[in-house]
């Protein structure tokens, strides 16, 4: 059919076949960047209401929900990185309405602020991881970029997450009597540190693991189905 109508010195019915098949496969891509994100969605949600996302003991709260989005960053893009990070941020805001002791008391406070600790450190959190992880698949390349990027990428979420977390906190709360009650006579840096505590540095280490293990799965599999 093809051949038929170049011979026939059709050339422009060929082109317009070539961008109907570009313009299904580009709506196709675009149906399943959506599932994927909704899925990934779903999965966020049900972590942040469930002992699934959160290890909660006395004086620990580690959360594990850092790990569908930093998979959404890396094989999803930043713009998947950033709402998945945004419902992450916004299920963290809930918790405080008295899921958290921490929140709870943060919310207190003022809810404004609280808001402001929850959500926009949490979409940052999920784009930039997003953007480490293109900029490694640039200088590397895809193959190696899945490998190294990956990894990294996902410790780079938590890091993130927890460094503008805490230093908000610090910065925003830090003249209450409750952050002040708890930081003493310590210094930014001895506070953050002991902020950070144990928490951040198994949250790190989870991560670091198995978002970067489920990551670098996908993007295999992805990469021997992709079209």
């Amino acid at each position: 059919m093809r051949l038929e109508l170049t011979r026939r010195g059709s050339s422009k019915g060929v082109f317009t076949m070539t961008n109907a098949q570009q313009a299904r496969t580009a709506r196709r891509k675009k149906t399943l960047w959506l599932v994927e994100t909704a899925l990934l969605a779903a999965v966020v949600i049900l972590m942040s209401f469930t002992p699934l996302g959160y290890l909660k003991t006395a004086g620990v709260e580690i959360t594990f929900i850092m790990i569908p989005v930093v998979i959404g960053s890396i094989t999803l893009g930043p713009a998947a990185g950033a709402i998945l990070g945004g419902l992450w941020g916004v299920t963290s805001f809930i918790q405080c309405f008295g899921l958290s002791a921490f929140g709870t008391a943060l919310l207190g406070i003022n809810p404004v602020l609280t808001f402001i600790v929850c959500v926009p450190t949490r979409i940052l959190a999920g784009w930039l991881s997003a953007l480490i992880f293109a900029a490694f698949k640039k200088l590397l390349g895809e193959k190696k970029a899945k490998f190294i990027g990956s990894p990294i990428a996902s410790l780079a979420v938590a890091l993130i997450n927890t460094a503008l977390f805490v230093t908000l906190v610090i910065v925003l709360f830090g003249n209450s009597d409750y952050i002040s009650g708890m930081r003493g006579g310590m210094g930014f840096v001895q506070f953050f540190a002991a902020f950070v505590g144990l928490n951040g540095v198994i949250e790190a280490a989870v991560t670091f693991v198995v978002g970067g293990a489920i990551s670098t799965a996908l993007l295999g599999y992805l990469g021997k189905h992709a079209e």
